[in-house]
């Protein structure tokens, strides 16, 4: 059931390709994604179906839903140079920690930290908030909040392969 809820999140990034951004049907999409990214996981751990194939799904779940987003917001938004580049980095950490997390356990993980969350869940209101508040603060408030969390995600990966080398 868990791995239905998921799918049905890929299946939503798909078709918020096909509609304007910022219309009913893209926040109707859009919110109907986010809300089988919050249950998905607890309906997996509850029935007790959580698995590896689960959690790889997911992670590639929210990689879709968050590049059709940067797909259809990034060329409506204007955005400041320096969140860009901000953005930028962030991506070039979470790419690192990817390829060092396959180093030190020679598979593809994300790292479901607290601070990935709550990362997740600020994206995911940015664009629920744009009307209201500027991205200039709204885009900063998530970068700081995005780089914390994947330099966290780095010292986890790095402190693992330190003590999978002691053992």
């Amino acid at each position: 059931m868990a791995n239905i809820i998921t799918s049905c999140r890929i299946l939503c990034s798909i078709l918020l390709l096909f509609v304007p951004a910022f219309s009913p049907m893209f926040y109707i999409l859009y919110l109907v994604a986010g809300f089988t990214d919050m249950i998905d996981g607890t309906i997996a751990r509850k029935t007790g179906t959580a698995n590896e194939f689960g959690s790889r799904l997911d992670t590639l779940a929210d990689i879709a839903f968050v590049v059709v987003c940067m797909i259809k917001l990034f060329p409506v938004l204007i955005i400041p140079t320096w969140l860009c580049i901000w953005i930028g980095v962030i991506a070039i950490i979470k790419v690192f920690n990817i390829i060092s997390e396959y180093i030190v356990q020679k598979k593809f993980a994300a790292k479901h930290t607290l601070m990935n969350k709550v990362t997740g869940v600020v994206l995911f209101i940015l664009p629920l908030t744009l009307s209201i508040v500027d991205l200039k603060y709204s885009g900063g408030f998530v970068c700081t909040i995005a780089i914390l969390a994947a330099v966290q995600e780095g010292h986890l990966i790095r402190t693992e392969n330190h003590k999978f080398k002691r053992s």
